[in-house]
């Protein structure tokens, strides 16, 4: 697959931990991509990192912000989307760091009609200060690098470090929409755009990617695992506030037992071919 990735970062007020996500984008062995920050309403603080950063990139990287109205990331993402230029979306966090083979990986087990959910690592609560505070690079960790951070208990997991080749083993679960999250998952945007993207009828946080999932799924678009391929490192974070999860949650389980549901009430065709995308120059 040699098409451009759209690479999309979601970040809210975390400067920090934007800045080591982009910096693991930028030594990519994989160079063909492009980059759009899903900025949910965050303040002039990364405005002004994410301009530093388009200024120094040779790889494009937009800005798509939107105002602070609570917690929106589906929206945002929608909204990113429909600015991207590429023909396939990778989804991450802004507090999560690649490795220098993410793009690379992800690129390999691109294939029609599947998406590929990769998995993650948490970095703890004390060595994410530390990370953020000594600017350590921590996506040039080798193997033994991160093995020693896992005896300190610094990261919850070492296996998703470990490539797995074993191909049909990643097809074993077509229709398990699970712990397939927007912290880094990869979707054709001709899936994206025929089920219309994130549902922005979801308040607050919790299971807006769930449910692009399933309504995925429901359209014929099967899970292809990306677990043992493509992790992310995910650093530490207070919860969101999940006042809506319970509400949020029925919402899904409905979805998720009518199999004829495809398309999102509110999503992504609100933004295509607008001009309500606001781009930061």
């Amino acid at each position: 697959m040699s098409e451009l990735i759209s690479v999309i970062v979601t970040t809210y007020n975390w400067p920090e931990a934007l800045a080591a996500s982009l910096n693991s984008l930028l030594v990519q062995q994989d160079r063909h991509f492009e980059i759009i920050v899903a900025d949910d309403g965050s303040r002039a603080e990364t405005h002004r990192l994410i301009s530093d950063f388009r200024r120094n990139s040779l790889i494009a990287i937009q800005h798509v912000h939107h105002e602070d109205k609570g917690f929106r990331a589906g929206t945002i993402r929608n909204k990113a989307v429909a600015a991207s230029s590429g023909r396939y979306l990778l989804f991450i966090d802004g507090d999560c760091i690649a490795l220098p083979n993410f793009i690379q990986r992800h690129r390999e087990l691109a294939e029609q009609s599947y998406f590929v959910p990769g998995n993650r690592i948490l970095v703890s609560q004390a060595y994410t200060e530390q990370v953020l505070q000594q600017n350590i690079a921590l996506h040039f960790g080798s193997f033994l690098f991160f093995a020693k951070l896992w005896l300190q208990r610094h990261i919850n997991r070492l296996l998703p470090l470990i490539y797995w080749n074993f191909k049909d083993w990643r097809y074993r679960q077509p229709e398990y929409w699970q712990k397939a999250m927007t912290c880094n998952l990869a979707i054709w945007k001709s899936d994206f755009i025929a089920t219309n993207g994130f549902d922005e009828i979801y308040e607050g946080w919790g299971y807006e990617d769930s449910d692009l999932v399933i309504r995925l799924i429901h359209h014929g678009v099967k899970r292809k695992e990306g677990r043992f391929a493509a992790p992310v490192l995910h650093l530490w974070h207070r919860q969101n506030d999940r006042s809506q999860h319970d509400q949020n949650y029925q919402r899904l389980l409905q979805r998720l037992n009518d199999k004829s549901l495809i398309r999102a009430d509110r999503g992504v065709d609100q933004y295509l071919n607008t001009a309500k995308i606001q781009e930061r120059t």
